[in-house]
């Protein structure tokens, strides 16, 4: 029988929500066999230090007390956990008692029977510190470390464990970083760039603290590694970068500095001696409470939140961060300043610097690496690797960009490299037919391009979108940028159409994509409905002709697919860029006048219809599906029937000699 959560009004933040410590994360100790030249937190391998540290008994106490307020994932890592002689022990029982968890190693020292243990469901973290030995033991001052590492990983995967192996960057390999992504990929499908700077040690000496910051990249690299705009959202991703901002990426907004850090917070961190805080960056002991004399309910729910009144910034930080126009752009931290200079308040120049680079990436991307179009109110935000001033956009797309954001925006991230989707778990197949397979889990939709072949399993793009299709990460073959570059981007998605995934965000927008044709005539929309060569395109082609004319004002929206829409102040037609034979398409918009079903006949009329059945089988039948589910079916024919309710249809009869445009103008007036 599960244990319930206990919980009280202080488990509740400012606005009335739990607080749930969910997250641990515990350092069973700082000692390292390694030595590394970055590391902030080392401490020796003596007697003395392995006193200090948590004995088994009080690990245990601690997690079964954690549990019971909520814990059910931890982390480990330490120094190096598995230097503990009761390693085995204790990742036992917190496995057990957990639901998930993640461990960071050096992989120096994993045996065959310690490989078997890491077998348990949870993610493995394995560092690599340079692509050759004579690197990799520099930097760990450990002669042979890059043997025994090794060593580890074929333990690893002799017993069939998966693991992540986590790239640290720094000045003293960063000659070899490409060799050692080859290698990292030679070693596991799985890789993680670490946090891109280092953090000081408070307590170091001044040897360690100039050995930490020698070790340090220059800004422009730690912008290009962990890139502002180029953070990963979705599933399958080859290279993700740990973010060096976990907990505040800019200056706090009020003076107590980490109070909209602690009241968010849903993870807590250990040290090896028992001291607890919201944070593992948290240094100060003052900030840190003894679980040795109390218990993890008394830190969780009293001590941890009374530190929210314990850190203000003082005139230094007023002056400074505070005051800094830059500083949505920066990684400060108070934790970071404290750690750097031992003042909470005080700025870090080293950051100063990367926020500089960072502002000057952002403008750069934005003028080469992004682009925005706007469709039915919708801006459309489309990013890439690609420079978009050495390529063309498709004339029809061309006429829908705009230059900056809207109201409501989507993001859509290309990538040129396809993921490896080995054992990945894509959840429920809700559509699968050539060239398609479409799943759901969690909320995250995956669109797959598939072969007709069922037997043959190769994946060509994949698409991960968010629940609402508002965030896309599209992973498409390496040779398609080849592609573009010669013939030009073909489509936002650079799927076939982008149908697929448009109707899904119109849907949660009072709006419809139908198979008609649509035009502003005399500042009115008019939607033309018909089946294929039921003259669409040539009605389209008759206004065309008529405001050449001078008969009537008429700009075509598009001929083929377009969007009706409701807004506060009533139903509008958009256009797309989805057309037929008919170019012309524009991104303009109008108030919907009437709806007219095409029927070609040898007299020109345009009547009333008021038989609603009629009007339902014929819109219907134009309505715009991708992936049917009964809530999105609900939605749209909510939609369909309002508009059959509120704006009037008419049949249009007419033959091809342009007489049924004097109705068409005499209907808009």
């Amino acid at each position: 029988m599960q244990t319930p959560l206990k919980t009280s009004v202080r488990n509740k933040d400012a606005y009335g929500f739990f607080r749930l410590p969910l997250e641990g994360r515990i350092d069973l100790t700082y000692r390292c066999n390694n030595h590394c030249r970055h590391c902030w937190l080392w401490m020796p391998d003596t007697e003395a230090e392995q006193r200090s540290e948590l004995t088994f008994a009080e690990i245990r106490r601690i997690v079964d007390e954690a549990r019971t307020m909520g814990c059910r994932s931890w982390g480990i890592s330490g120094g190096e956990p598995l230097l503990r002689e009761d390693f085995p022990e204790i990742f036992d029982y917190i496995t057990r008692k957990s639901v998930t968890y993640n461990i960071a190693t050096n992989g120096t020292l994993i045996t065959p029977v310690i490989a078997n243990l890491l077998a348990r469901k949870g993610t493995r973290l394995v560092s690599l510190y340079g692509a050759t030995a004579e690197v990799y033991d520099h930097v760990t001052r450990n002669p042979g470390a890059f043997a025994k590492a090794m060593q580890g990983i074929s333990y690893l995967k002799e017993a069939g464990v998966s693991f992540v192996v986590l790239m640290v960057p720094m000045k003293d390999n960063w000659h070899e970083w490409n060799d050692m992504i080859l290698l990292g990929k030679k070693l596991s499908p799985y890789l993680r760039i670490g946090a891109p700077w280092f953090y000081q040690s408070c307590g170091g000496t001044v040897q360690q603290k100039s050995e930490i910051a020698a070790q340090r990249l220059q800004p422009r690299d730690i912008i290009n590694l962990n890139k502002p705009y180029a953070a990963d959202t979705g599933q399958g991703s080859v290279l993700k970068a740990e973010n060096a901002a976990a907990c505040g990426a800019a200056a706090a907004s009020e003076a107590r500095l980490f109070a909209n850090c602690i009241s968010k917070r849903k993870e807590f961190h250990i040290d090896p001696y028992g001291k607890m805080s919201w944070c593992m960056y948290i240094k100060d002991p003052a900030l840190r409470f003894d679980l040795r004399r109390g218990t993890f309910a008394e830190a969780w729910d009293k001590f941890i939140p009374s530190c929210a009144d314990g850190v203000r910034g003082n005139q230094e930080w007023r002056e400074n961060c505070a005051a800094c126009a830059k500083r949505d752009d920066c990684r400060w931290c108070a934790a970071y300043a404290y750690l750097e200079t031992g003042r909470y308040s005080a700025p870090i120049p080293y950051l100063c610097d990367v926020t500089e680079e960072a502002r000057t990436f952002k403008k750069e991307w934005q003028d080469k690496h992004r682009r925005y179009f706007q469709i039915a109110g919708i801006t459309i935000q489309l990013e890439s690797n690609i420079d978009y001033n050495d390529i063309k956009f498709k004339d029809e797309l061309a006429a829908f960009a705009v230059d900056a954001p809207g109201d409501d925006n989507v993001l859509m991230r290309h990538h040129f490299t396809i993921p490896e989707l080995k054992n990945k778990d894509l959840g429920e197949v809700i559509y699968r037919k050539r060239p398609w397979a479409i799943s759901r889990k969690d909320g995250t939709w995956f669109y797959r391009n598939i072969s007709a072949d069922q037997s043959d399993g190769r994946i060509s793009r994949i698409a991960v979108f968010n629940a609402d299709h508002t965030r896309a990460n599209i992973y498409n073959p390496p040779g398609k940028m080849a592609v573009i570059q010669a013939k030009g981007w073909d489509s936002l998605s650079l799927f076939p159409t982008d149908q697929i995934w448009l109707t899904s965000l119109l849907a949660n927008r009072d709006a419809v994509l139908l198979h008609a044709a649509a035009a502003i005539v005399n500042g009115q929309g008019l939607l033309f409905v018909g089946h294929s060569d039921a003259g669409k395109s040539t009605t389209m082609e008759m206004l065309k002709d008529a405001h050449a004319e001078n008969m009537l004002q008429a700009e075509v929206l598009c001929d083929d697919r377009n969007i009706i829409r409701k807004w506060p102040d009533g139903w509008k037609v958009h256009g797309t860029w989805s057309h037929g034979t008919t170019a012309d398409v524009s991104p303009s918009s109008a108030r919907l006048k009437a709806i007219l079903l095409l029927e070609q006949a040898k007299e020109n009329k345009i009547t009333i219809i008021a038989d609603r059945k009629l009007i339902w089988r014929r819109l219907l039948a134009t309505l715009i599906r991708s992936v049917v589910t009964a809530k999105w079916w609900q939605k749209e024919l909510d939609i369909l029937e309002q508009i059959i309710d509120e704006v009037p249809c008419y049949t249009m009869q007419f033959d091809k000699s342009g007489k049924i445009v004097t109705g068409i103008e005499k209907l808009t007036r």
